[in-house]
């Protein structure tokens, strides 16, 4: 819809248990592109920012990783118009990003904290870093290699 469309992060409470506990979901929605790819990376660098510190987890100790599937959405977030998962091989992309199984954060990321991107990484486990925070100049530094 078009409301859904005018924000880059939309935060709303989600029922999640039987008992009236809720929870905080982020996710990245549709927004106008009006500066290209440097918009698009910017709204996915804000958006995984904010569901790593919201949802307790930290970014790759090597900020190459981090910076690549950041990239990999926001390319995602152009073409098809939704962040699909970048780490997966999909035989129709379009349909997948309609369906939304795979959309960042994917439902194995929302339900069991389990990202195969390793973009959100549980603090402590193999190949976790420390920091929820990535500056452009990182990924921009991270993508080059790949450029």
């Amino acid at each position: 819809s078009a409301l859904s469309r005018s924000s880059a992060l939309c935060t709303r409470p989600v029922r999640t248990a039987p008992r009236g506990r809720s929870s905080l979901v982020v996710r990245a929605h549709n927004v106008p592109n009006t500066g290209g790819e440097s918009h698009a990376l910017e709204i996915m660098r804000k958006f995984s920012e904010t569901y790593a510190k919201r949802s307790n987890t930290v970014f790759c100790m090597d900020k190459s990783v981090t910076a690549v599937v950041i990239q990999g959405l926001a390319e995602h977030k152009d073409t098809l118009g939704a962040p699909l998962c970048p780490c997966r091989h999909y035989d129709d992309k379009e349909a997948e990003a309609d369906q939304g199984y795979w959309n960042c954060p994917c439902v194995p990321m929302r339900e069991r904290k389990e990202c195969h991107c390793m973009l959100f990484l549980v603090p402590g486990t193999d190949f976790a870093g420390d920091e929820t925070n990535i500056t452009m100049e990182e990924i921009q530094a991270g993508i080059a290699p790949m450029q």
